[in-house]
């Protein structure tokens, strides 16, 4: 068996998602085997299938845990007792955080969602679409109290928003000017500027 540089203490399913994760970020999605994963986690294919169905699995489970993670606490930031304005900042620079720091999750995803199965790339869409959904609410809450401008419709502040953050991956550097936190910073006031009345 290949030595394994993904922590050998890990359990099987994680090994798998780490290699997977750092290969697709160094290779692309198409130009890595399910033999190179399997050698770099340390595990037989047996093992790989009895997690993972396939490749294809391994691909929507690296964007699934980052969308849960973040549908998980936008939840609690849209139930949360404060000011829309507070929780609705506290959301679009979560998302910002949150994607920084799985940049690798993220720009894999989208540079390789094309190769999930019809079903999957459904099952992701949906997902996507929740998590946007709830974020909407957030700026209609807001809207209708009048304290954001109902001048854009809300789809087309989510859209401006996200569009910022799917683009992460193509600029953002961990050695650049900007922390993660200065980022989202910015960016969530950006936001806000956008819905002033």
């Amino acid at each position: 068996m290949a030595r394994t540089t993904e922590g050998e203490a890990k359990p099987v399913p994680q090994r798998l998602l780490a290699a997977a994760t750092r290969l697709f970020a160094e290779q692309g999605y198409d130009r890595t085997s399910v033999q190179e994963i399997v050698e770099a986690a340390g595990v037989t294919k047996g093992a790989l299938y009895h997690y993972f169905g396939s490749k294809d699995d391994l691909l929507h489970e690296v964007y699934g845990r980052v969308l849960r993670l973040q549908q998980e606490r936008l939840d609690s930031f849209a139930e949360a007792d404060a000011p829309v304005e507070e929780r609705l900042r506290a959301a679009a620079a979560d998302v910002v955080v949150t994607t920084i720091e799985n940049i690798d999750d993220a720009t894999i995803f989208f540079r390789s969602m094309h190769h999930l199965s019809p079903e999957k790339h459904r099952q992701v869409r949906a997902e996507r679409r929740r998590y946007h959904e709830r974020f909407r609410q957030l700026i209609e809450e807001g809207q209708r109290a009048g304290v954001f401008s109902d001048a854009t419709p809300a789809d087309l502040v989510v859209d401006y928003h996200f569009g910022s953050v799917h683009h992460l991956g193509t600029w953002y550097r961990p050695e650049g000017p900007l922390s993660p936190q200065q980022v989202a910073d910015h960016l969530a006031d950006l936001l806000l500027r956008a819905l002033r009345p």
